[in-house]
């Protein structure tokens, strides 16, 4: 019975777009992203951090990466008395307009400006574990919304 109320409230509150996102669309809107960013089984820091598994991930938790205003390995400086997850919400807030989620970030991409765009990205980057293996984004998406009820 759990079961079925569980799926009742992902159907009703969960991101539907993004469950049936497109992954081709979403790995050419990757393609803004890729420059500073890498994905896959040998996803290396690069100007940002690689973000193999970021839906669901601790904000600064790719060791060794110098986030914004930050310590090396630590969280961002300004949320370390309240730590972030990098939830669909959050994702879709920081790729529409960064700043507006991490004002003094040293993103320097100013956002996507089409909201398919965003659902579609998100779609293809919960395509990856934290190895860089592929894995069910649908499954990754509904699992998240699943852990925040």
């Amino acid at each position: 019975m759990r079961s079925l109320v569980v799926f009742g409230f992902i159907c009703l509150f969960a991101p539907t777009d993004l469950l049936a996102g497109d992954m081709e669309a979403g790995t050419k809107v990757y393609n803004k992203c890729k420059a500073c960013h890498a994905v896959g089984p040998n996803a290396k820091k690069k100007v940002g951090p690689p973000l193999n598994q970021v839906i669901g991930r601790s904000w600064g938790a790719i060791e060794g990466f110098k986030y914004s205003g930050g310590k090396e390995g630590t969280l961002l400086v300004i949320h370390e008395a309240e730590p972030r997850t990098w939830d669909v919400e959050t994702l879709t807030a920081y790729l529409r307009k960064p700043k507006d989620v991490i004002p003094k970030g040293k993103m320097a991409f100013a956002g996507l400006k089409k909201d398919e765009d965003i659902e579609n990205v998100i779609y293809y980057l919960a395509s990856f574990d934290a190895d860089g293996n592929p894995v069910d984004p649908e499954a990754v998406l509904v699992d998240l919304a699943a852990e925040g009820e």
